[in-house]
């Protein structure tokens, strides 16, 4: 992906020291970073991680309790009115209105941001054609399939042109397909538009269709870089080992091999190159205690085990 640049004005979204606390518990820690104009930024991280709450902040729907953070280049504990005028807002659960129809969902959005008459009647039609929705138009939201609804959010939200579009976990509770395209929109709309976009999201798949992806932990963001950048932080392949006592095996392994394995998840991890010949190797030694060894290229979830020792489906759900 292209990241598109545009001279010495500020980064689409500033983000310095950022924190924000529930009572006594902190949700957001001292969180830095920089999105690009034209860049599509991933945030990831499992519930409970800080990723909603961050959303919330830049949405400008609640203010960090310390930090400083800036949309293009305007304050949001400050300028809140003027940025968002530049926001489009996807939110993880639906703000589409099943009893209308489709193109009813878009025009009663485009009235709110002042738009009347044959302009708002032209770019909504403009927008559910490029969205696949023109044969649609007419037909209750209630009735399209969660990716067709999805579609109708994602249109409602860059009616009024927006600079920045943020999305909340945008692809729960779409099938892969429905998934790949949804994200396929963003690019077209990257490149058509020049629409910066920044999403949250604890699927894989999509972190790893952004330029660059922060891992958020705990409310502490842990990494910051590319997808292939973040992957190759593991290096080599990612091996595991099955076994009734991974525990008792993890000693053996690293005697034998020089390897330390890690426990997740009830199995040994082991980081190192050509996993192949490790897979096999400890296969050979051990036959009598591994029930199952694979191996493969690192994903971004292996990463974030690399990072924090758990999978990313381990934390509870966020408040």
């Amino acid at each position: 992906m292209t990241i598109v640049e545009f001279g010495a004005s500020p980064p689409a979204v500033e983000v310095q020291g950022l924190g924000h606390q529930y009572g006594e518990r902190w949700a957001l820690v001292g969180v830095t970073f920089t999105v690009a104009r034209g860049e599509i930024f991933g945030l990831l991280g499992p519930n409970g991680g800080g990723k909603t709450t961050l959303f919330k902040i830049l949405a400008t729907l609640m203010r960090a309790t310390n930090g400083l953070g800036r949309i293009f280049g305007s304050s949001l504990d400050s300028e809140a009115a003027a940025i968002r005028r530049h926001l489009g807002v996807v939110f993880q659960h639906p703000s589409v209105d099943p009893k209308l129809t489709v193109l009813e969902n878009v025009e009663h959005h485009g009235h709110l941001y002042g738009w009347r008459g044959p302009a708002l009647r032209g770019r909504a039609l403009s927008l559910l054609k490029r969205f696949g929705l023109d044969d649609r138009i007419r037909d209750r939201v209630e009735t399209l399939s969660g990716g067709l609804r999805r579609r109708v959010e994602l249109a409602k939200a860059i009616l009024p042109r927006p600079a920045l579009l943020l999305l909340d976990e945008p692809s729960t509770g779409l099938d892969p397909g429905a998934r790949r395209q949804f994200t396929g929109y963003l690019e077209t709309l990257r490149q058509e538009e020049g629409v910066t976009v920044l999403l949250t999201t604890h699927i894989l798949e999509e972190a790893e269709r952004c330029d660059r992806v922060g891992i958020l932990d705990r409310g502490t963001l842990v990494a910051l870089d590319t997808p292939e950048a973040l992957k190759a932080r593991v290096g080599g392949d990612v091996v595991v080992i099955h076994a009734a006592d991974p525990d008792g095996l993890r000693a053996k392994v690293a005697e034998k091999f020089g390897h330390e394995p890690r426990i997740v998840d009830g199995s040994l991890r082991v980081e190192c190159a050509r996993g192949h010949e490790f897979a096999r190797e400890v296969m050979e030694a051990f036959s009598d205690s591994v029930s199952a060894v694979t191996f493969g290229k690192p994903t971004l979830e292996d990463v974030f085990i690399s990072l924090t020792g758990r999978r990313l489906w381990d934390e509870q759900r966020e408040r």
